[in-house]
C-alpha cells in the first residue's frame, strides 16, 4: 500500500527542497501544490503568474482531491501543499489516511523572504494560522522545523522518515540542479535558488531584523508558529 504524505507548509518554508529531497528517494511520486489553481479561481487573489497557474492545474478542488486519491505504484507519494490554499468551504474527507506533516519557519525568516517575491504579504499569506487550524483537523500530526533540517539534513530526516514509516534513505540529501518535472508553473517565479542547489543549504545564520508593517506582521504570526514549535520533531 502507498505511504500518501501530505506536507502542509507556508511559502518560503524549505518546500521546494523537501519535495526534491523525496522525489530523490526512487520510490516516491511527488506532487506540487495542486490546490494552487483552484485557490486563486476560489479567491480572486492576484500572485505572479497569475493566469498561467490557473491554466496549468484543475480549478475545482473537488477535481484536485479525488486525482490525490487515485491509486499509484510507487511506494511513497509526497503531496507538497501550502496551508493556506485549503479554503475553509472545501472537501476534506480525501485527507483520511493520509501522514499529515507541518514543515514550519520562524515568522521573520518566511516574511523577508516572501517579501522579495511578492510584497506586502498579510498574515493569511503565509500559512501560520492556518497550520495552527489544521492541527485541529488532523490526527498525530508531525510537527518539523526547517531550521533544524537545514542544520542537521541526516538526522532530521532519518527521524521524519521513522516517525512516517518509511525507510530512510541518504538519497535524500541531494538531487540533480536544474528543478524537477514535477515543479509547478509558478517555479520560474519562485524557484530560482533551489534550481541552483543539489542539496540542503547549511544552517541559517541570526534573524532578519524587520521594521514597521513587517514586525508588526511578524508579531502576528508568532503566537501560531510558538505553538506549532511547541510540537516540533526532536533530533
Amino acid at each position: 500500500m502507498t505511504k500518501r504524505i501530505a506536507m502542509w507548509s507556508g511559502p518560503r518554508n524549505l518546500s521546494t527542497a523537501m519535495m526534491y529531497s523525496f522525489a530523490a528517494r526512487g520510490d516516491c511520486r511527488v506532487v506540487d501544490e495542486p490546490f494552487y489553481a483552484a485557490f486563486l479561481a476560489g479567491t480572486g487573489d492576484d500572485h505572479p503568474m497569475r493566469d498561467v497557474v490557473l491554466a496549468s492545474q484543475p480549478n475545482d478542488p473537488t477535481d484536485v482531491a479525488a486525482e490525490l486519491k487515485k491509486p499509484i505504484t510507487e511506494p511513497v507519494f509526497y503531496q507538497k501543499h501550502m496551508a493556506h490554499h485549503m479554503l475553509p468551504d472545501w472537501p476534506t474527507d480525501w485527507m483520511d489516511g493520509m501522514c499529515h506533516v507541518l514543515l514550519i519557519r520562524h515568522p521573520a525568516r518566511v516574511i523577508a523572504s516572501y517579501a522579495k517575491k511578492r510584497e506586502a504579504p498579510s498574515l493569511e499569506d503565509l500559512g501560520f494560522v492556518q497550520q495552527a487550524n489544521l492541527l485541529a483537523r488532523i490526527d498525530a500530526p508531525i510537527v518539523v522545523e526547517s531550521s533544524d533540517i537545514r542544520a542537521n539534513p541526516a538526522g532530521t530526516l532519518q527521524a521524519l522518515c521513522a516517525q512516517i514509516g518509511i525507510p530512510w534513505t541518504p538519497e535524500m540529501l541531494n538531487w540533480p540542479s536544474g528543478g524537477h518535472p514535477q515543479d509547478g508553473a509558478w517555479a520560474p517565479h519562485w524557484y530560482g535558488a533551489v534550481h541552483h542547489s543539489t542539496g540542503f543549504q547549511s544552517a541559517e545564520c541570526d534573524l532578519p531584523q524587520l521594521e514597521g508593517d513587517y514586525a508588526q506582521l511578524a508579531d502576528a504570526a508568532m503566537p501560531y508558529y510558538e505553538a506549532l514549535a511547541a510540537l516540533k520533531l526532536k533530533t
